[in-house]
């Protein structure tokens, strides 16, 4: 095998496009930074004890573990920074009121998230810790909304769901309780055949409940239809008085509502949302409500927030354009080494021909080059 091949779903990223990722990673931190976002920076690394609290077992299976040769305790690869910055949150920050932090760094999974998917995404997002209400659920919504605005996406799809009404369902009836991990597993897949063989022992009305719930999907309405036929248990009604709540706040965005999208249902412990956008399979940002996973931390905290791949992200957006350079000759003159420092100050691009050689790049178009009038260094116009 070639020494140079990567593994598979790892791949470098060469100049044009590390620019364009780059320059989306500072829009939206700055951005962020505009909402009252903190900044933080948890470790690549942590024992695997603290990385995986309160994660699930989906995030087990996608984290890369190894030994620490210092400690002989396992560590982990980070593969999701939400619970890194909960623990910050929970453990280092530990203020009482409400705290917004954002994030950006890699993280490696096991294996790819869906079709085509890095194994090493470029993680960011934001958080807000310390408010249980639909305030910061808002929030997070727009701020997800306004994050792909400024990656000049502007159809965008909202997929909203709620934890609270299979949670709502399971309490009301011990049969069902048992078969959480199946139910949970067979609605994602939509899978009525085996859906209808599983809950046949169920309370009736819970049973179809279940079987009505991969057809509760599409626009704002299906909240109403799910008012209508759904049982009128307690947490069913304000798990769609939050969902129609947020659905008002989307503003153009096309939202929908499925009842039975349930990625992250272990994870979160209210609303969920999936954003997706033309020319990815897969969504480009998620997010939702959790709550619990401050309190696996020992600190019970309110949290919400949502994270996405600026990598995946970065391919929707058309190649960056060259950006106009200077060209400079190679010389120990101290004049010339002053006329290029003063240029650099100002922000413009410098590339010095280093001897015997011509510059090849992706990125610059020089446009201008300094030249020796005979008396002094002069910028002037190539062609």
């Amino acid at each position: 095998m070639p020494n140079w091949l990567l593994p598979e779903n790892i791949a470098d990223v060469l100049p044009s496009e590390a620019r364009k990722i780059e320059e989306l990673r500072r829009v939206l931190l700055d951005n962020f930074r505009c909402y009252g976002y903190e900044l933080v920076m948890p470790p690549l690394l942590e024992y695997i004890e603290s990385l995986l609290t309160g994660a699930g077992q989906d995030m087990d299976l996608r984290t890369f573990k190894l030994v620490d040769q210092i400690s002989g305790r396992t560590m982990g690869v980070r593969a999701d920074m939400t619970t890194q910055v909960a623990r910050i949150d929970a453990h280092l920050l530990n203020r009482k009121s409400v705290t917004r932090l954002c994030y950006a760094g890699s993280v490696l999974h096991t294996r790819p998230s869906g079709l085509h998917a890095t194994r090493e995404p470029l993680q960011i997002g934001g958080e807000i810790y310390g408010h249980a209400g639909l305030e910061a659920d808002a929030e997070i919504q727009e701020l997800v909304l306004a994050s792909l605005a400024l990656a000049n996406i502007s159809e965008v799809r909202l997929d909203l769901c709620h934890v609270g009404v299979l949670r709502a369902l399971l309490n009301s009836d011990a049969a069902a309780k048992r078969h959480e991990s199946q139910l949970f597993a067979l609605l994602e897949a939509k899978d009525l055949p085996a859906l209808k063989e599983l809950t046949k022992d169920f309370q009736p009305q819970v049973r179809q409940a279940l079987l009505d719930l991969p057809n509760l999907y599409g626009d704002k309405a299906i909240i109403q239809k799910a008012r209508e036929i759904l049982p009128k248990l307690d947490g069913i009604a304000i798990a769609l008085d939050e969902l129609a709540y947020l659905v008002d706040l989307a503003g153009s965005a096309k939202v929908t509502v499925d009842l039975a999208d349930l990625r992250g249902y272990h994870y979160h412990s209210g609303v969920m949302f999936n954003a997706f956008v033309p020319g990815l399979p897969n969504a480009v940002a998620r997010g939702g409500r959790y709550d619990h996973v401050g309190e696996a931390f020992g600190r019970a905290r309110p949290a919400t927030g949502f994270s996405l791949d600026l990598r995946e992200l970065a391919r929707l957006m058309p190649s960056a354009e060259r950006k106009n350079a200077i060209l400079a000759p190679w010389s120990p003159d101290p004049a010339l080494r002053h006329k290029i420092f003063e240029l650099r100050q100002a922000g413009e691009v410098v590339i010095q021909n280093l001897p015997g050689h011509e510059n090849e790049q992706d990125e610059f178009e020089c446009t201008r080059m300094v030249e020796f009038d005979g008396s002094q260094w002069i910028l002037k116009t190539v062609g």
